[in-house]
């Protein structure tokens, strides 16, 4: 009786498991028609080899370099090897390096003409992408306006 107390437990835990699993919504096809795409819409963002775009996620207005909003992807490497990779790529891609900090939540901004982007880099779940990042594009000087009081 114990053992199908186990077998069932066992059994259990594993379509919990299964069922939290992510599955991306990026496009599908080659990694050069996959790459093709993401350049399309993000433009001049260099991006970490074999990451994948979240839609549920994101939300990408415009295309290419004058895109705004936020997109969500999912990355294969570790979040170290990620903040890695912002750091080295975007100044090559004409980015400046405003601001880095490396933590259990990484964040890098960049700004390269009238463009800021902001990077967020969070470990990823167990059974899901080992890193999430998070890249924000606006306007540099964009006039927010705060809300007033009424």
């Amino acid at each position: 009786m114990k053992q199908i107390q186990y077998l069932f437990a066992a059994s259990a835990l594993v379509l919990l498991v299964s069922a939290c699993a992510t599955s991306g919504d990026s496009a599908t096809g080659t990694p050069n028609e996959v790459e093709e795409i993401q350049t399309q819409l993000l433009g001049d963002m260099p991006l970490p080899a074999a990451s994948k775009i979240i839609g549920a996620d994101s939300l990408i207005i415009g295309r290419g370099d004058n895109w705004v909003g936020r997109v969500v992807l999912s990355g294969v490497q570790t979040p170290t090897d990620i903040y890695a990779f912002f750091q080295s790529e975007y100044p090559r891609a004409g980015w400046t390096t405003i601001s880095a900090v490396k933590s259990k939540t990484s964040i890098l901004v960049f700004t390269k003409g009238d463009r800021t982007s902001t990077i967020e880099l969070n470990e990823g779940s167990f059974t899901g992408p080992k890193t999430l990042i998070t890249i924000t594009a606006s306007p540099k000087n964009a006039n927010v306006v705060a809300p007033s009081r009424k």
